[in-house]
């Protein structure tokens, strides 16, 4: 089957190709390398997950961004998997890919990350996540795509009360323009979904974590200050809770959705994709002492606009659709997200 992945040399992405790939699956991997991180960690994410490191030195030293990706596209297609460099709002390169590709289903991965950014650039995070994305659905329009699957958020919840979260509550209330653009995504697909029989889930993921982890999140950013001894930054006063979830359950959670959408018509769902248990920010980086066997030094700070108090995702309804199950307890995660870390793979 040839199933586009849109953000495919991102964290969550990488990992979900190289797991498609493995089934057999032809990958069309599209990814505008946004600089919202270094170049070269989704370069060799993109190795990584194709099992082509051994050209890492090789582009390493390649100082060009636009030749480097141009050298990785050649050096990493083949049968089963085509890398594409372009941005999903460009309505003309989408247009020449699905016109070739003969796209079978559709992961969106792509978009603005992060509740804090989307504070300073709210508009570029309306322009990403819901034009592009639009434009995807509209591909899926004109070349009869019938199967999607989008990434929505945790975020979409905002400081709900009642816990944990279930896909029936109200999510009228978010607090980052971030979570605006993720809860807009899920009404709008609903309306392609009615309007042109595209079956489809919105998958709420819940703070994914594990190996080839962005460098600004707070698991990642709090391993390197603790072995830097620096400082880390604390808002709040470490009492807020996360339903952190091990980058593989979360694959898991997308693969058994593709299942379901194979395998059933006339399907819309949105489905809570989390571990259902949390984590203060106090034990979290507890685990991280524990793991580098080293004291934190930190620095006590304000709570910040958007953040959410607590995700706690109530996955009862992905287990008795999908059959989704997270096998990966955090401690267990974090140990092998400290383990890749050391080993330098980043």
């Amino acid at each position: 089957m040839n199933i586009v992945v849109t953000g495919g040399a991102g964290f969550i992405g990488s990992h979900l190709c190289e797991e498609l790939l493995t089934y057999g699956h032809r990958v069309i991997n599209i990814d505008n390398f946004h600089e919202f991180y270094s170049v070269d960690i989704k370069v060799r994410n993109v190795l990584e997950s194709t099992g082509n490191l051994k050209y890492i030195s090789e582009l390493e030293n390649i100082k060009s961004k636009e030749e480097k990706i141009r050298k990785l596209c050649e050096l990493t297609e083949s049968e089963n998997y085509k890398l594409y460099y372009t941005d999903i709002r460009d309505i003309l390169d989408l247009e020449d890919i699905f016109s070739k590709e003969n796209v079978n289903l559709v992961i969106n991965l792509a978009g603005l990350a992060g509740v804090r950014p989307s504070l300073l650039e709210p508009i570029s995070y309306e322009e990403v996540n819901i034009k592009g994305y639009m434009n995807l659905l509209e591909m899926c329009v004109k070349y009869n795509v019938k199967k999607f699957i989008q990434a929505s958020s945790s975020s979409v919840y905002g400081n709900n009360k009642v816990v944990p979260f279930k896909e029936t509550d109200i999510v009228d209330f978010a607090i980052s323009p971030y979570a605006g653009t993720k809860k807009s995504c899920e009404v709008m697909g609903h309306i392609y979904h009615s309007l042109y029989n595209i079956d489809m889930f919105q998958l709420r993921f819940f703070t994914v974590y594990g190996e080839r982890q962005r460098p600004d999140l707070a698991i990642y950013k709090f391993t390197k200050l603790i072995l830097e001894d620096k400082e880390i930054p604390v808002y709040g006063d470490g009492n807020t809770f996360r339903d952190y979830t091990y980058v593989k359950d979360i694959v898991q959670g997308v693969i058994k959705s593709i299942d379901y959408l194979l395998e059933n018509k006339n399907v819309y769902e949105i489905l809570n994709i989390g571990e259902s248990h949390t984590v203060s920010l106090k034990e979290m980086i507890e685990v991280i002492e524990k793991e580098l066997n080293k004291k934190a030094i930190i620095n006590h700070l304000p709570m910040q606009m958007g953040d959410v108090e607590k995700t706690y995702a109530d996955i009862s309804k992905a287990k008795n659709l999908i059959g989704y199950e997270p096998h990966t307890p955090f401690e267990e995660g974090m140990r092998k997200f400290i383990r890749w870390y050391k080993k330098g793979e980043r």
